[in-house]
């Protein structure tokens, strides 16, 4: 497994066009290799809309097939905006996307075929059983019926003994399973799930986790959108970071844990603050003297950083931040550590 991570991590790094090879991959450069074409490929995409609001900047990113990539960041960073775009939903500004060599544009039908997608909202017919639905969604894609497919992917849900029961009648829990098996029934090759467990209970998630490893089994990608660090680290292979439509981190999950090691994580301000806000008054914080940047002492070593608190708490404040890297941190390495959550269900 150890093997399997870091030849994903220096096939995405060549991608990407980096010359710095991750350490113990067993290749110090790219030529030393073969990099199979990305199954989804993300060149200089934006989105600015009509009212001047960036939603979306210069944002590239290629994953490979048969990777979980997790994408996190604070609610408006532009996570669904990206999925909406790739998915067909919105349209760019600028730049392109394409999947398994089909651009979402010129190759849409052939794309959108390839896309399964689990949104953040119900968004399907509640009169409708659950069968009939899924069954739906599957001819929808121009699928053939197989009622093995289906029932099995019921199976894995635990949806077969509801059936034929209407959606308005279940759980919150189990319509966002009916909205997975929605995205799977027309067995899609890249699977997007949008905040796939917000607002269920922990049982549903760890479910959830399950079978997103069974999925992937299959040989699904999958692109998951969370707020909930411990499922990036439950599940992903790397991780992706993105605040104010600007990606500003991409890493293997394994490397992104080793740089937590660096015990001062500095908070690059989008507009200087004359002073500190009484709402951080709590946090270890320092602000420079020309007041662009906060300076946050953490314990790497300890269980919980407190990083992601800070984070949110900036954001419940309105500090807006462009940046954040550790102290001794280049350009190239600049990163968020977003760690766990606490058990009783605050978020630290």
């Amino acid at each position: 497994m150890r093997r399997a991570r870091s030849a994903r991590a220096v096939a995405s790094s060549c991608r990407a066009g980096w010359t710095n090879i991750p350490p113990g991959s067993g290749s110090t450069s790219c030529d030393d290799i073969q990099v199979a074409a990305p199954i989804l490929d993300i060149r200089n995409l934006s989105k600015t809309y009509a009212s001047g609001l960036t939603a979306l900047a210069d944002v590239s990113l290629q994953i490979s097939k048969g990777e979980i990539f997790a994408l996190l960041g604070p609610n408006g960073a532009g996570k669904t905006t990206l999925i909406s775009i790739v998915c067909g939903i919105a349209t760019a500004s600028s730049g392109t996307a394409s999947v398994a060599g089909h651009d979402i544009v010129g190759g849409y039908r052939a794309a959108r075929t390839l896309i399964g997608l689990v949104p953040q909202e119900l968004s399907t017919d509640t009169w409708e059983t659950v069968l009939a639905t899924v069954n739906y969604s599957r001819e929808l894609f121009g699928r053939a019926p197989n009622r093995a497919f289906v029932e099995k992917t019921l199976r894995d849900l635990s949806l077969w003994e509801k059936r034929n029961d209407r959606i308005m009648t279940l759980s919150g829990g189990m319509k966002r399973r009916v909205m997975i098996a929605k995205a799977l029934a027309h067995e899609p090759e890249v699977l997007f799930l949008d905040e796939p467990t917000a607002g269920v209970d922990v049982e549903l998630r760890r479910d959830m986790w399950a079978l997103v490893h069974e999925m992937r089994s299959r040989g699904v990608t999958i692109i998951l959108t969370t707020h909930y660090i411990d499922e990036a680290e439950e599940m992903a292979d790397r991780i992706g970071v993105i605040s104010r439509g600007k990606l500003i981190l991409v890493e293997e999950k394994l490397a992104l844990m080793r740089q937590l090691g660096k015990k001062q994580l500095t908070v690059q301000l989008t507009e200087p603050l004359q002073q500190l806000p009484t709402g951080l008054a709590d946090w270890p914080l320092e602000l420079t003297n020309d007041g662009t940047q906060l300076q946050f002492r953490f314990d790497a070593n300890a269980e919980r950083t407190g990083i992601p608190g800070l984070l949110r708490r900036l954001d419940e404040l309105g500090v807006g931040y462009k940046d954040l890297h550790t102290a001794q941190s280049s350009l190239e390495e600049i990163f968020v550590s977003l760690v766990s959550e606490r058990e009783s269900g605050r978020h630290v």
